[in-house]
């Protein structure tokens, strides 16, 4: 079906196709929570249900009929330095946020697997910060502008509701900015940590006025360095983001976002076993030859605009525009480099990027049963100049030298989508949604030498991407649901780059591959407290993997079919007055079905069997908090998680050890009048465990792993004075 063809097909549902069938529904009345039984001895708080937007539905987690997860942005903060996104996500079943200890790569996230390979940035999985992409339309994302000082809530959805975001959403990560409230509320904070780290932040929040014209505001500012943890693992990092928003009319409001961050960073890279066992805080010998390092900076704006057209229809326009420059000194050495056709030791990159999204919503009634409806289109685009130099001028290592490389890149899609939620029964929910996904590439090569051919080239790739789920209401503290749904993830640019024969232009053998993901799950309320589980079956075809290196090119090819199997358990609760719990595990067992080779199979390249483990992904992980949280006063609590081994190669002939890793924490929370003061201390890795934080999947030389801290420690303060 065209993308034409499918989109008119969206909008004639709301201009007048279900108008002749569907009648309007009163919207639900907002649910009201009962006063729980009075108890001397343990009250115990009944909370407001956890309202999810991932699936674009805007309902209470326990409804959706798909493993979805919501942190608030205080329990994110709570007691943490508030520099990076693993601190808070601890405890989430299907999902790692891996922190490398190396500002350059950026954190390496992973969801049920997906994204498990990246050996930089983010890969495989749908990165939204204020429903605005941090994810490239070829499926290269970052976390590094998510200020998690003003953050309010990140959500993680996990399984087939992930493939309705389109291109490269094995799962689908979101976080939201706080909204101002009330008078203005200056906020300046403070914290410091081992190896050298400090963060200095300020945040300002308010609203002013009531209805139309009213605004509400949030700015927040920090600055973080550090020494590392790790020989050359310096970094520093400047970040602002700022939300404003206004209301329009009786119904609508307009909010605007602006953030940016600069970045810069040395990079220490992966260690060999032998130096990971010796010394894990050294770094790679030729990180310090050629002063291996990267910079970035990154700003960008959008405009979120929703509008209730009527009492049963809601619009939804967003549109945004950033820029992101990017310089990496690599640390090849010089003999590969006079090859004509090498592009150097030196990335310098500039994308320029935007997009929009619009989106109708309405509450109709099918048979007399309510039934809602979504329907929009997203279009994304990056032009990327692309440019490589050698990492040498003369006998001087480490220094931007002539250049090698030069290109224009462009990528683009255009994705219609529609969903449909129709509760056709008392107990029972279906859901269904569509998205045609087309991504489109094209690259002009501007440096062209004899022995460096053009490069210049197009590729296009385009799937349907259905969803459906069945959801059973057995009791109002009881549910069940099935979901199947299919995905594609493209190759990135990077990894079109070149082909494996060393002839010109980009990989066109290179594939999507294709994911189908089946999904079982529950959940429940047990005590005063939520229960989910889940068990799922992904396949996946053409799976794309490194298929070697060779002159500093990194090449990639198709390797058949992969199998994922697995078991979600969590269980969030309130125990005892303020004592609260977080209680995880899952299971992954990810596998290849086909045999291949990295490249030509040889003597010294053997083939890589059917049954093989995928690298990157540990078969057991598992989380347990237990934290004592009044709203003033000492709080404090225990956190342990188990991470077990992972392979680090596709012939599993390595991996990191399992480990367990305890933290303890401990705050204060003092508040009087307009003063609100928290203080707090924590200490990581308690038992010193020796453990990779993450690895370097397939490195070429060996260099696999990325040593996580020994026994380390953070402390500080923030003050709250609201006008």
């Amino acid at each position: 079906m065209k993308p034409a063809v499918l989109a008119g097909c969206l909008f004639s549902l709301f201009a007048g196709t279900c108008a002749a069938v569907a009648q309007p529904v009163t919207a639900p009345a907002e649910a009201v929570t009962a006063e729980p039984e009075s108890s001397a001895d343990a009250p115990v708080t009944q909370l407001s249900p956890i309202m999810a937007v991932s699936t674009r539905m805007d309902r209470p987690t326990s409804e959706i009929p798909a493993s979805v997860s919501v942190i608030d942005g205080a329990q994110i903060r709570s007691n943490q330095l508030q520099v990076n996104l693993s601190e808070g996500l601890r405890g989430i079943p299907g999902l790692t946020v891996r922190n490398r200890q190396n500002y350059a790569q950026d954190l390496q996230v992973g969801i049920r697997g997906f994204g498990a390979r990246s050996a930089f940035g983010v890969r495989g999985i749908r990165l939204y910060v204020d429903g605005i992409p941090a994810t490239m339309p070829d499926g290269q994302g970052q976390t590094s502008n998510i200020d998690l000082s003003s953050i309010a809530s990140a959500e993680v959805l996990r399984g087939p509701f992930s493939t309705l975001y389109g291109n490269s959403s094995g799962g689908v990560l979101l976080t939201e900015t706080e909204t101002g409230d009330g008078p203005l509320t200056l906020t300046p904070s403070f914290a410091a940590g081992s190896d050298g780290q400090q963060r200095y932040g300020m945040k300002a929040a308010g609203s002013r006025g009531d209805g139309p014209g009213a605004i509400d505001y949030v700015l927040s500012t920090n600055h973080f360095s550090t020494d590392g943890y790790r020989e050359h693992s310096r970094a520093e990092k400047n970040q602002v983001n700022a939300k404003l928003g206004m209301r329009v009319g009786d119904t609508g409001h307009l909010s605007l976002l602006l953030n940016h961050v600069d970045v810069s960073a040395q990079d220490p890279q992966g260690l060999t076993r032998e130096e990971f066992d010796n010394d894990p805080r050294s770094s790679s010998p030729n990180a310090k030859t050629y002063n291996v390092r990267k910079t970035t900076k990154q700003t960008q704006g959008g405009l979120v605009y929703e509008q209730a057209l009527s009492d049963r229809t809601d619009l939804r326009v967003m549109g945004y525009y950033g820029q992101r420059e990017t310089r990496q000194f690599l640390s090849i050495p010089i003999a590969p480099q006079r090859a004509p056709s090498h592009s150097g030791g030196v990335i310098w990159l500039k994308r320029q990027y935007g997009g929009a999204d619009i989106r109708l919503t309405s509450r109709v009634s099918l048979a007399d049963r309510p039934l809602t409806l979504v329907a929009g289109v997203a279009w994304d685009t990056m032009r990327e100049a692309r440019k490589g130099y050698e990492n040498f001028i003369g006998d001087q290592l480490g220094v931007q030298g002539n250049l090698r490389r030069n290109e224009i890149n462009n990528v683009w899609n255009l994705d219609p989508y529609i969903q449909a939620s129709w509760n056709f029964a008392e107990q029972w929910t279906l859901d269904a949604g569509l998205r045609y996904s087309n991504v489109h590439f094209k690259s002009s090569d501007r440096y062209i030498t004899p022995g460096n051919a053009d490069d210049s080239g197009t590729a296009n790739y385009s799937k349907l991407l259905p969803v459906v789920a069945l959801n059973f209401q057995a009791t109002p503290d009881l549910s069940f649901y099935v979901t199947a749904g299919r995905g594609f993830e493209t190759p990135t640019f990077n990894e079109l780059s070149y082909r494996s024969d060393d002839e010109p232009g980009l990989n066109f053998g290179l594939k999507p591959s294709i994911n189908t993901t089946l999904e079982a799950g529950l959940k429940a309320n047990v005590g005063n407290g939520e229960l989910t589980a889940a068990v799922f079956r992904t396949y996946t075809k053409d799976e794309i993997v490194n298929a070697g290196a060779s002159g500093g090119r990194t090449t990639y090819q198709n390797a058949g079919r992969t199998l994922r199997d697995g078991v979600e358990l969590a269980w969030n609760a309130q125990l005892y007055r303020d004592l609260y719990t977080r209680l995880s595990y899952t299971y992954l067992h990810a596998r290849y079905r086909d045999d291949f080779c990295s490249g030509p199979c040889s003597d010294s390249n053997p083939e890589i069997g059917a049954g093989n483990l995928i690298p990157g992904i540990a078969r057991n992980t598992a989380s347990a908090s237990l934290a004592w949280q009044p709203e003033q006063g000492w709080n404090g609590g225990i956190d342990v998680d188990y991470l077990g081994k992972v392979y680090v190669n596709d012939q599993n002939s390595e991996s990191t050890a399992s480990a367990v890793v305890t933290g303890l924490h401990t705050g204060y929370t003092w508040k009087q009048d307009h003063w609100t003061l928290n203080a707090f201390a924590r200490l990581d890795n308690v038992f010193k465990a020796r453990y990779a934080g993450s690895v370097i999947i397939n490195d070429a030389n060996n260099r696999y792993y990325e040593p996580a801290p020994g026994r380390n420690w953070t402390a500080g303060l923030s003050v709250s004075y609201q006008f």
